[in-house]
């Protein structure tokens, strides 16, 4: 079975300029909001220090709007291709917290820092990556069956794993971690796709707003956490920024070589580097905002800017190289 090569979907028709325009701007706009926040939250620290107990309804924003995004149609596309989806997930769930633990290990970070790092890793897939995979001609239905089945998988998967790697830098509570995950995660999305069910022709008219949403949610997370970290970032900055950019470059590189070694077609392969190398940095902010100290959602918030920078450069070139 490892040996066959898997059939893609029938080419979806191209997408109209006017899409592809927005798109675009929304995978530009979004990092410089994003860096933008975490610059106010480093620079005026103590206004938004006592913002920290919203980070987890903000999260339940973000994922109730990825929840509205759904359709019956992306899981049935999940059980249409349960092999490739499948691979996706192993990857996911193998690689990148392997990464953080050994990147963690070898810049020899704090115990804080450390463990920041590794949780990003066990996190379940960015909310950006459909549309990054979009951007670099990749295949959009495999991105969303991973990124859908990775966000509900991950009440189940992301404690153990941080139990695992974590657990020997900081104390981790997997059970008070799942719990979360699941109030913070699933139960938004499954709301969001309940609610698209059973009054999609409403949702329709304002689905275009949902990124932006997102986008404003995040930037929104990124500013309370730099904020309850900005003595730190100073000390650590450059070296989370090294771990943050190997972590992230390393998880592209590996998710796209593991789909051509799977003999998956380019574009199932560049689904999977962004699947793979792309991280629902604002979960890991939460819980390490909630289980850990605001010192070891550092990472997390320099990862929400660096990959959607990163990914959004590969995508550009990955879609000229597809031409």
């Amino acid at each position: 079975m490892a040996t066959e090569r898997i059939s893609p979907e029938p080419p979806a028709a191209p997408a109209p300029p006017a899409a592809d325009r927005s798109a675009r701007v929304a995978v530009t706009v979004f990092p410089l909001l994003v860096l933008a926040a975490g610059a106010v939250g480093l620079a005026a620290p103590a206004h938004f220090t006592g913002w920290a107990s919203s980070v987890p309804y903000l999260l339940g924003v973000v994922m109730f709007s990825m929840g509205l995004t759904l359709t019956p149609r992306d899981f049935h596309a999940v059980a249409e291709r349960p092999w490739a989806v499948a691979l996706g997930l192993v990857a996911h769930y193998v690689i990148m917290p392997g990464l953080g633990w050994l990147i963690a290990t070898a810049l020899g970070l704090s115990p804080q820092l450390a463990a920041g790092v590794i949780l990003v890793g066990c996190a379940p897939s960015g909310t950006a990556s459909n549309v990054v995979t979009y951007l670099a001609r990749g295949d959009v239905a495999l991105s969303v069956s991973v990124a859908t089945v990775s966000t509900l998988v991950a009440p189940l998967v992301t404690p153990p794993l941080a139990l695992l790697l974590a657990g020997q830098y900081l104390d981790v509570d997997a059970g008070a971690m799942f719990t979360d995950i699941l109030k913070t995660v699933l139960v938004p999305v499954v709301g969001g796709a309940i609610v698209r069910t059973v009054a999609g022709r409403y949702v329709d008219r304002v689905l275009r707003a949902l990124p932006w949403l997102s986008a404003l949610t995040i930037a929104v997370l990124v500013l309370i956490v730099v904020s309850g970290s900005a003595a730190r970032i100073k000390d650590a900055a450059a070296l989370v920024f090294l771990a943050v950019v190997l972590h992230n470059g390393l998880g592209l590189a590996l998710g796209y070589a593991s789909g051509r070694a799977a003999r998956l077609d380019r574009p199932a392969s560049r689904a999977m580097a962004f699947e793979v190398g792309m991280q629902n940095s604002g979960l890991a902010a939460s819980l390490a905002t909630a289980h850990f100290s605001p010192a070891a959602a550092l990472p997390a918030a320099i990862f929400s800017v660096w990959h959607n920078v990163s990914g959004a450069a590969v995508a550009a070139w990955m879609s000229r190289r597809g031409r």
